[in-house]
């Protein structure tokens, strides 16, 4: 019982997990610093950058609007964060360094089952029907 949790927790994708899970809580704590520190500031500039004491009563119960405010712009400001900062840099970079060619400039699209099959193909893997030579370079 013991080698076989042993085996489990060796395991490539486990060990890939927690890796990732203590790199992801760290990258969570500098977005969160950076929304805190330096985007919102930005937005108190025109006016108020914490509207918390917002709220209304109705009855007995109190609408704490102003917090979610706070929570919607702190969520905007990381997604924004994120992606300009982190999504926006990381496509660039996997753009350049792709090497290997396009999808459609190696296949094809067979006219009778509409299935993806090589440039050069004369046969449909799928239906088996004859389909159009290629031109010949």
């Amino acid at each position: 019982m013991l080698k076989d949790f042993k085996a489990f927790i060796l395991r490539g994708n486990v060990v890939d997990l927690a890796i990732a899970v203590v790199i992801g809580a760290a990258f969570g704590t500098v977005v969160s610093s950076f929304v805190a520190n330096m985007l919102t500031p930005l937005v108190a500039i025109p006016g108020t950058k914490d509207f918390s004491q917002l709220s209304f009563k109705i009855s007995d119960s109190t609408f704490l609007y102003g917090r979610f405010i706070n929570d919607l712009v702190a969520f905007l400001l990381v997604a924004a964060a994120v992606f300009f900062f982190v999504v926006k840099p990381v496509n660039a970079l996997m753009a350049q360094r792709k090497t290997e060619p396009d999808v459609q400039s190696v296949t094809k699209e067979c006219d009778y089952c509409l299935s993806n099959v090589p440039a050069r193909a004369i046969v449909c893997a799928f239906c088996t029907r004859e389909i159009d030579r290629p031109a010949v370079s």
